[in-house]
C-alpha cells in the first residue's frame, strides 16, 4: 500500500483540469486526486451559500481521501467560497491542512501582462458579481483599471462539446465585443475561468493581434511551486509516488471520461463518487 498524501485538485465540473496539466506539467512527480461536482455543475449562476456549500463538501471528500492540501481550480469556487473556507470552516480541521484558490496568484501577476494598464477580466456570471478580481488586482497593481464581462454561455458550450462548432463563434464574439466595447485601451483579456481556454482558438480569432490572451493554468502552477518552497512543512508531507486519480459526482463515467480527455489533453479514467 502506497502511503499517499495527494494534492487534491477541485473544480466544479472539466474546468479545472486545464490548470491539473499545467501543474502535473511544471511539478511532476508528486500524488494527486482530481475531483469535479459534475452531479451539480455548472456554479457560476448559483448563490454564494450554495457555491460555499457545494465547494466545502468537495473539499471534506478530499480531505477524507488523504489531501492535505487542496487547489480550488475554480474562479467561481475562489471567489464565492474560499474565503469563508479559510477563515472559518478550517479552524474546526487539522491545523496542517490548507485550500487554496486561483484568484489571488493570478492577481499578483496580472498586471505585468499589460502596457496600457487596461485589462480584461473574462469569467461567470458569480465571478463578476464577487467582484474578487477588481478587489485583488487593485490590491497588487492600483495603476490598473479593471474591465469586468460575465460569459454565461461558455461553459455551457464547453461542457456541452459545443467549444470548437461554429454555433460557438456567435457567443465568442458577443461578449469579446461587450468587453472590448468598455474601452478601447485594453491589450489584456484574462480567462477567468478554467474552462475557457477550450475556447482560446476562437477567442483569438475574434481579437486584434496586439491583445493578449491570459489563461491561467501556468500561472496557478508557478504559484503552487513557490508556495511549497515557501513552506516546507506542506512539501515535505505530499507523497511522491506519481500517481494521479480522477473522480467525479457524476454517476457516468464515461462522459466524463470522454470530456476530462479534452480538458487534461490526456487519457482519464475516473472513478465515481457519490456526493452522501
Amino acid at each position: 500500500m502506497l502511503n499517499k498524501q495527494p494534492i487534491g485538485i477541485f473544480d466544479s465540473g472539466y474546468g479545472g483540469l486545464t490548470v491539473f496539466r499545467s501543474i502535473a506539467d511544471q511539478l511532476p512527480g508528486y500524488d494527486y486526486i482530481y475531483l469535479g461536482d459534475n452531479a451539480r455543475a455548472p456554479y457560476g449562476n448559483r448563490s454564494f451559500h450554495t457555491i460555499h456549500q457545494y465547494t466545502w463538501e468537495c473539499v471534506q471528500m478530499l480531505f477524507k481521501m488523504g489531501c492535505p492540501l487542496v487547489i480550488l481550480a475554480c474562479n467561481t469556487a475562489s471567489a464565492k467560497a474560499l474565503r469563508t473556507i479559510q477563515q472559518q470552516d478550517l479552524k474546526n480541521e487539522d491545523a496542517a491542512k490548507r485550500v487554496l484558490g486561483v484568484i489571488r496568484p493570478t492577481a499578483e501577476v496580472i498586471g505585468d501582462y499589460t502596457r496600457t494598464k487596461q485589462i480584461g477580466v473574462l469569467g461567470t456570471k458569480g465571478t463578476v458579481q464577487s467582484e474578487s478580481y477588481l478587489i485583488e488586482i487593485n490590491h497588487f497593481f492600483s495603476e490598473v483599471k479593471v474591465h469586468q464581462q460575465a460569459c454565461p454561455l461558455w461553459v455551457p458550450l464547453i461542457e456541452n462539446g459545443e467549444y470548437d462548432q461554429p454555433g460557438a463563434d456567435y457567443f465568442v464574439k458577443k461578449y469579446l465585443d461587450q468587453v472590448l466595447a468598455q474601452s478601447g485601451q485594453i491589450d489584456t483579456l484574462l480567462l477567468a475561468c478554467t474552462h475557457y481556454p477550450l475556447l482560446q482558438e476562437k477567442i483569438r480569432a475574434y481579437l486584434p493581434a496586439h491583445i493578449k490572451v491570459v489563461p491561467q493554468g501556468d500561472i496557478v502552477a508557478e504559484s503552487l511551486r513557490n508556495y511549497l518552497q515557501r513552506h516546507p512543512e506542506m512539501e515535505q508531507n505530499l507523497s511522491r509516488n506519481g500517481t494521479q486519480e480522477f473522480f467525479t459526482t457524476s454517476d457516468d463515467t464515461s462522459d466524463f471520461d470522454y470530456h476530462a480527455s479534452l480538458f487534461f489533453s490526456e487519457q482519464v479514467i475516473s472513478e465515481y463518487i457519490p456526493l452522501k
